[in-house]
């Protein structure tokens, strides 16, 4: 659809109309969904450029594609450079929508995602705490957007160690994911994921298991057997096996995650170096059975 709408707006209005490149930026984002960031950052370097030239710097639609640059970039562990455009995205939509627009807003979340990533955990929440709080007045508490910080609120609970805490934001995004979305859509399986994930960390490695395997299954449906989001949860269910002493079964999980993201983010990312790492620990442990 995007391709054929991208191809009549090309004829019609030629390739730097807003409208087309409205269409490029939406490409980008299916581009960064499906994994292929590459194909996803040539887009919206395009979009960007073309935003510059026809609105200039400042414009919101300049901004959200500077926003979505950012995500991508987080998407690469490209940190460093992930913040800068989240800062120039937010300074910008603070500016012109002011600064409890749900613009500015997705950006504070954006900014609490990354903060938790670089083990910035006090000015996470803070942003967090932000964008939930403004959200809830502009979409109320049941709102999706609502949902997504509220879910981001409970895995940088986790990572605080505060378990009961964290529990009840992944809860109260699930029940509401799942009255708005479906217990099949990948938001929903993404706090399913994260409940495996706390499970774990409580010792309850049966509700565990059960999570995993039901984010994994509908992982596998909605993006597929090679999806980053499908291959986090592969990853997640090899250490819960290898906690388990299912060392055979772990390692064959661990092996098809660690595949997976080389080819798709390469053997420099983040998340490859950390599966690497488990992978070894987890054959150094079989070795010595």
């Amino acid at each position: 659809m995007y391709r054929r709408a991208l191809d009549g707006y090309e004829k019609a209005w030629g390739p730097d109309h807003t409208s087309t490149l409205d269409t490029v930026n939406n490409l980008g984002l299916l581009y960064q969904n499906q994994g292929k960031l590459v194909e996803a950052e040539e887009m919206y370097r395009r979009a960007l450029d073309g935003y510059k030239k026809a609105w200039g710097p400042d414009h919101i639609s300049t901004l959200n594609t500077v926003n979505n640059l950012g995500n991508l970039y987080a998407d690469q562990g490209k940190l460093v450079e992930a913040e800068e455009i989240y800062r120039r995205a937010l300074d910008g939509k603070e500016k012109a929508w002011g600064p409890d627009h749900t613009s500015t807003l997705d950006t504070v979340n954006n900014l609490g995602n990354l903060y938790k990533d670089q083990g910035k955990l006090v000015e996470a929440e803070e942003m967090y705490r932000r964008a939930l709080d403004g959200y809830e007045k502009a979409w109320g508490p049941d709102h999706t957007s609502t949902l997504n910080t509220v879910n981001n609120l409970g895995s940088l609970y986790q990572n605080q160690g505060k378990l009961v805490e964290a529990e009840e934001m992944y809860r109260r995004a699930l029940d509401g994911y799942e009255k708005a979305w479906g217990p099949d859509h990948t938001s929903t399986l993404n706090t399913v994921n994260n409940l495996g994930s706390l499970y774990q960390n409580q010792g309850k490695l049966v509700e565990a298991e059960e999570m995993y395997r039901r984010a994994l299954d509908g992982y596998e449906k909605a993006w597929g057997p090679d999806h980053t989001s499908t291959l986090n949860t592969v990853n997640n269910l090899g250490a819960l096996y290898a906690v388990q002493g299912k060392l055979v079964e772990a390692e064959v999980l661990c092996r098809r995650a660690l595949d997976g993201y080389i080819n798709a983010r390469g053997s420099n990312h983040p998340n490859t170096r950390h599966i690497a790492r488990n992978l070894s620990l987890l054959r150094e442990r079989k070795s010595t059975r």
